[in-house]
């Protein structure tokens, strides 16, 4: 053989042994790259390929399984996942699972859902009879009652002429009115516990007396809707008017309030369109105390379709009262009322109206009089609302608005708070203001 021959056949060789070692390390490389793989994916948990897990070492009891069930030809039963083994006798530690070399400890197990708490249901309001007795308290010590200033007047001695014009004075200060102030005045000044006795205790049960007459002792001041009522007779609809600023979407909500607290299923209207945010305020009064509220999605839509949608809801949910609320806007006075007009009207169609409660304001004194009775002649009122009566210097106004109109004042509001609205009682009213 020549040297070409033996050179040709040492390069061959040469790049055979090389290529050997090329692959060789390659597929070194390869298993390395795959171990790795599968020790990050055993850590972290997180890759979406499934990765095969190698079997778990046998323990004793495996091994011992298997032989058996080789020697009666049968498989042996795999061991559940996850399955702690059994300790031998007189061993007192715990046996924990065998852990994978490939993938590593087992994840943690994700911590449950808490599941979100329910909302609380709405607090009952407070009943009608704590609130009478609640409120004739605040009336007794508000700053200023006329009452008061009465009696301190007439229990002198020797009244002069110049102390029965005081006593004019305070009953026209008190917004009592002129002709209601004449005539106490008169019916004072001859009566002899006036004149001759001059005990603290007939002054005040004469001036009780006399100021129970003007407030009216005997009217009627129920709501339809808490009188007995047959069981089919529907629901009870209450139309509320006034102007803006007189408290009336408030007193509405309110008002739902009182029926709830009766146990009473109570549907609110919000026909007051026209205002901003007239109908979100009487919906956050009715989410206080469950009661739904009949709206518009835009503002400015008509009030009577409104009128006329939450007449359906409550007969349509059997409902026992409907409150509806109303616009106030007296300076388009004419459009005002052909407004409330047609509201009316509107529900009629549906349910017939038990009530319309006109909201006045009893610090606006005289001025709410004349609100009064662009009202009542329009749209027919059947009682008063009167709001921040706490102020009982103006407590005349009780008197005056009923004479006035003819119609009782029902319910009275002492003060901001979402339970400080309650029936209108004639001898609680007059015991708190003369204290």
């Amino acid at each position: 053989m020549d040297s070409m021959t033996l050179l040709i056949i040492g390069i061959v060789a040469v790049v055979v042994i090389a290529a050997i070692i090329a692959v060789a390390v390659g597929k070194s490389r390869k298993s390395g790259a795959a171990d790795g793989t599968q020790r990050e994916a055993g850590v972290s948990g997180g890759s979406d390929a499934a990765v095969e897990e190698p079997p778990a070492a046998k323990t004793p009891e495996t091994a011992e399984a298997e032989g058996a069930a080789a020697a009666e030809g049968q498989e042996p039963e795999p061991k559940e996942s996850g399955e702690p083994v059994e300790a031998e006798a007189g061993d007192t530690s715990e046996t924990e699972p065998a852990e994978s070399a490939a993938t590593g400890p087992a994840p943690e197990e994700s911590a449950p859902v808490a599941e979100p708490e329910p909302e609380p249901a709405p607090a009952k309001p407070e009943p009608a009879a704590s609130r009478l007795t609640r409120l004739k308290s605040r009336l007794a010590n508000s700053a200023n009652p006329f009452g008061k200033a009465l009696f301190a007047i007439l229990t002198k001695d020797n009244l002069s002429e110049a102390d029965w014009e005081d006593v004019e004075d305070t009953l026209l200060l008190a917004d009592v009115g002129a002709e209601a102030s004449e005539q106490l005045v008169e019916e004072l000044r001859k009566d002899a516990r006036v004149n001759d006795e001059k005990t603290p205790e007939a002054v005040r049960g004469l001036l009780r007396e006399k100021l129970l007459d003007l407030v009216g002792r005997n009217m009627d001041r129920s709501l339809v809707a808490s009188r007995p009522r047959p069981e089919d007779a529907g629901p009870s609809v209450i139309i509320m008017v006034g102007v803006n600023g007189t408290g009336k979407t408030t007193t509405a909500g309110k008002l739902a309030r009182l029926f709830v607290a009766e146990d009473k299923k109570v549907v609110m209207g919000a026909a007051d369109t026209f205002r901003a945010a007239a109908a979100d305020q009487l919906e956050t009064w009715g989410n206080r105390v469950g009661v739904p509220v009949v709206r518009s999605d835009k503002d400015g839509a008509d009030p009577a379709s409104v009128a006329f949608e939450a007449a359906k809801t409550a007969k349509d949910t059997n409902a026992d009262v409907l409150i509806i609320d109303t616009a106030g806007r007296l300076q388009n006075k004419s459009n005002l009322m052909d407004e409330l007009g047609k509201i009316r009207r509107v529900t009629e169609k549906t349910l017939p109206v038990d009530e319309v409660l006109l909201v006045l304001d009893a610090t606006t004194g005289q001025n709410g009089m004349t609100q009064a009775k662009v009202f009542a002649e329009v749209i027919g009122i059947t009682g008063i609302v009167l709001t921040k009566l706490d102020g009982s210097a103006k407590g005349g106004i009780v008197i005056s608005v009923q004479k006035e109109l003819g119609v009782p004042v029902k319910l009275i509001g002492l003060g901001e708070g979402p339970d400080d609205l309650a029936p209108f009682d004639p001898e609680g009213f007059v015991d708190g203001i003369l204290g």
